[in-house]
C-alpha cells in the first residue's frame, strides 16, 4: 500500500477535507457504516469535490527561496560550471543553505578568501597579498567584484538559514514534530498513519479573526481514527447485499505509538512508549526549548513589546515573535507531558518556565472589551513571572509554587489551564475549513482570492485601481 502521498502532506498545509479524501480509498473497506459516514462528511468538502475545485489558501508553509539567482551570478562571474541536472541526479538546490555553502567553499579559494570573513577593510587582499596568492593577473576592480559577490552570497545564505529556522518554528508551533517522522515509521501501520496525517492537518488550521475561540484540532474524525489505533484490529466490515461473504480481514498490525507521539503526545500515548523513546522525546523537546529561549531573548531585546498587555503596536515584529511564542508553548506543553509520563514532574518544583504570550491585534482586544470581555488572564500570569530565557539560563528562579500562585491571582486553575500539568481536552464536531482573508471567513474561494489580491482586511492602504480578479489556476 503506497502511503507516500499521505506522508508528503506532513510537511505541507493541506486542508483536513483533502486529507480525508486521501483516506477514503485506503480505509473504506475497514470502517463501519457509521465511521465511513463520518469520514465521508469530512471528505465532502475537499477541493476535488468542490464547485471551484481549488482553494485560495496556500497549501504549503512558506519555504525559503531566492538562492539560485545569486548562485548563478556568482558562477557566471567566476566562469564556474554548475552541476547539470539529469534523470538520475537532480541539479543542486541553491535555496538550500548547505548547497550554497558548498558553492562558497568551491569559489572562495579562487581569490584567496576564507568563507565567513567578509569585512571590506580587514579581509580583502591588498596588491602584495594578491600577488603572493597567485592573483597578479586579476585587476583590483575585478577582485573587488568577485569578493563582493561572495559576500552577498554568504549574506543570502545567512538569510536562508534564518528563514529556515523560522519555518521550522512555525511547523513545531502547529503540529509538533510531525514533519520529522520518517517514512518507514509513518508507513508501519495504516490507522496510525491515517491519524497522524489527519490530526496534523487539523493542527495546521489558520487562526480566525474571532473572539469565540479557535477551532480545536481533536474533532470527530480524529477521535474515530485514534480509537481505532487504541483498540487495535478493526472489525469485519458489514456485509453488503451483493456480497456473498465478508472480505478477509487485513493482517493484524501494531499501532505505531512512536509516530503518534510526535504530533499527539498526550499522557495516554506517552504511557504506551518504552522508557527509551520517552527519554528521547524529552531530550529533543528540551533542546528545542533552549534554542527557542535564546531566539525569544534576542527578539524581545530587538523590540519594545508591552508586556502587561501584549497588544501589538506599530513597529513591533509581531510575526517573528508570535511564531516563536507558538513554538515555545507547544514545546513546553509536550515537555511537561513527558515529565509526567516519566514520573519526573518533581523537576517543575525547581525549574518551571512559564508560557509565552503572543502579541494580540488591538482591534481584537477592543472587540473583547466592547462585548464585556477582558484581557486574557494568561497575560497577567505571563507578566508576573520571570522571562523563560532567564529561567533556563539560571538568571532567575521560577518554581511550581510561584506559577501556581500567579495563576490563582489571575483567576486561573493551575491544574487545568496548562501552566503546571497536561491540559485535558474533549472531542469537537467536525467543522468545514473556512476560506480566510487575514483571518476573516469568506464563503467563496474565488472571492477570497480577489479580496486578498486587493489587500482587503490587511490594514494596508487599498490600491487606487478597482478590484481586479486574478486568473484561476
Amino acid at each position: 500500500m503506497d502511503l507516500l502521498p499521505l506522508y508528503q502532506t506532513l510537511d505541507q498545509r493541506r486542508r483536513p477535507e483533502d486529507i480525508a479524501e486521501l483516506l477514503l480509498p485506503l480505509l473504506r473497506d475497514q470502517l463501519t457504516p457509521r465511521e465511513l459516514a463520518t469520514l465521508s462528511e469530512a471528505a465532502a468538502g475537499s477541493v476535488r469535490r468542490g464547485i471551484w475545485q481549488y482553494t485560495s489558501m496556500a497549501e504549503d508553509f512558506a519555504r525559503p527561496m531566492g538562492g539560485p539567482k545569486q548562485a548563478l551570478k556568482a558562477a557566471e562571474l567566476f566562469q564556474h560550471s554548475l552541476p547539470a541536472a539529469s534523470a538520475e541526479a537532480p541539479g543542486p538546490n541553491y535555496s538550500d543553505p548547505a548547497q550554497l555553502q558548498q558553492l562558497l567553499e568551491e569559489l572562495s579559494p579562487r581569490i584567496g578568501k576564507t568563507p565567513g570573513q567578509n569585512n571590506y577593510l580587514a579581509d580583502r587582499l591588498a596588491r602584495p597579498a594578491r600577488r603572493a596568492a597567485g592573483l597578479e593577473g586579476l585587476s583590483r576592480r575585478r577582485y573587488n567584484k568577485l569578493f563582493r559577490i561572495l559576500r552577498h552570497l554568504e549574506a543570502k545564505r545567512q538569510r536562508l538559514l534564518q528563514a529556515g529556522q523560522q519555518r521550522g518554528f512555525q511547523l513545531v508551533s502547529k503540529h509538533g514534530f510531525a514533519h520529522e517522522i520518517s517514512y518507514a515509521d509513518f508507513a508501519r501501520d495504516l490507522f496510525s498513519a491515517a491519524f497522524v496525517a489527519y490530526y496534523t492537518a487539523r493542527c495546521n488550521l489558520r487562526s480566525e479573526f474571532t473572539i469565540a475561540g479557535q477551532q480545536r484540532p481533536y474533532d470527530a474524525v480524529s477521535d474515530l481514527l485514534f480509537r481505532r489505533c487504541r483498540d487495535g484490529q478493526p472489525p469485519r466490515p458489514v456485509l453488503l447485499r451483493w456480497r456473498t461473504k465478508a472480505p478477509p480481514l487485513p493482517p493484524p498490525t501494531t499501532t505505531n505509538w512512536w509516530a503518534i507521539a510526535h504530533v499527539y503526545p498526550q499522557p495516554e500515548v506517552l504511557a504506551r512508549l518504552p522508557g527509551e523513546q520517552q527519554g528521547q522525546l524529552l531530550g529533543r523537546w528540551t533542546a528545542l526549548l533552549n534554542e527557542l529561549a535564546d531566539f525569544l531573548r534576542q527578539t524581545w531585546a530587538a523590540n519594545t513589546f508591552r508586556r502587561e498587555s501584549m497588544v501589538v503596536k506599530r513597529g513591533d515584529d509581531s510575526s517573528t515573535w508570535n511564531v516563536a511564542a507558538g513554538a515555545w508553548n507547544k514545546a513546553r506543553d509536550n515537555w511537561v507531558n513527558l515529565l509526567y509520563a516519566l514520573g519526573m514532574d518533581f523537576v517543575l518544583d525547581d525549574v518551571c518556565p512559564g508560557k509565552v504570550m503572543r502579541l494580540m491585534a488591538a482591534d481584537v482586544v477592543a472587540w473583547h472589551l466592547n462585548t464585556g470581555g477582558k484581557l486574557d488572564p494568561n497575560t497577567q500570569v505571563w507578566a508576573a513571572l520571570p522571562f523563560p530565557w532567564e529561567v533556563l539560563s539560571g538568571a532567575a528562579d521560577c518554581t511550581k509554587p510561584l506559577v501556581a500562585e500567579a495563576c490563582r491571582h489571575a483567576g486561573l486553575d493551575p491544574a487545568t489551564s496548562g501552566w503546571l500539568a497536561p491540559r485535558p481536552h474533549g472531542v469537537v464536531p467536525f467543522r468545514p475549513t473556512p476560506e480566510l482573508v487575514h483571518g476573516v471567513s469568506i464563503a467563496s474561494p474565488y472571492l477570497a482570492r480577489v479580496l486578498r489580491r486587493n489587500r482587503v482586511f490587511s490594514g494596508k492602504p487599498a490600491p487606487d485601481s478597482p478590484l481586479k480578479a486574478p486568473p484561476i489556476g
